[in-house]
């Protein structure tokens, strides 16, 4: 049998305060998370339920999924610099859209483009 030689992204978060919002969901979410995001790194499925956010981005940002009371999400998007880049972790404890956590997501999305911005820069000097 032929193995292919993927090339596996990178995994980097936006900022400090979204490895710490990983860090502070319970351990087998995060645990759970993190397998998820290293099958994106690989160019596979999560495991767990996801959807595109819309209205963030173009079409690249996604929220992972865990159902249940209290549910938990986990936001990334793969799609620059052949990097998963982690945006956001939290407890939804609303029905509905949470708001502050999507404003978050938001933030950080405009900061991550920014990084991928100066490093394409960067890469043409």
């Amino acid at each position: 049998m032929m193995r292919e030689n993927v090339k596996k992204m990178n995994l980097e978060y936006v900022n400090n305060s979204a490895l710490k919002a990983m860090k502070a969901l319970p351990k087998e979410i995060a645990l759970q998370f993190a397998t998820d995001l290293q099958r994106v790194q690989e160019g596979k499925s999560p495991l767990s339920d996801f959807k595109h956010l819309k209205g963030i981005g173009q079409g690249g940002v996604i929220e992972l999924i865990e159902n249940g009371s209290p549910a938990y999400r986990a936001v990334y998007c793969a799609k620059y610099e052949d990097t998963v880049f982690v945006l956001h972790a939290f407890t939804k404890t609303t029905n509905g859209v949470d708001r502050a956590a999507m404003k978050t997501v938001e933030e950080r999305y405009k900061a991550m483009m920014a990084e991928v911005n100066a490093r394409k820069k960067q890469k043409k000097k």
